[in-house]
């Protein structure tokens, strides 16, 4: 499996984050764990063969 990098922060209650490749498909959510799912989902996304 291929690592993802991603850059993220915390922003009051919610944590925001993107994927480096993909700078402009940014998301959200309310854990850290959430916002990781969140970015892996959008990572298979843009990867579909």
């Amino acid at each position: 499996m291929t690592a993802i990098k991603y850059v993220y922060w915390q922003d009051e209650d919610m944590w925001i984050g993107y994927l480096e490749e993909y700078p402009d498909y940014w998301t959200q959510g309310e854990t850290l764990e959430e916002l990781e799912e969140n970015l892996r989902d959008i990572a298979r996304e843009l990867t579909k063969r």
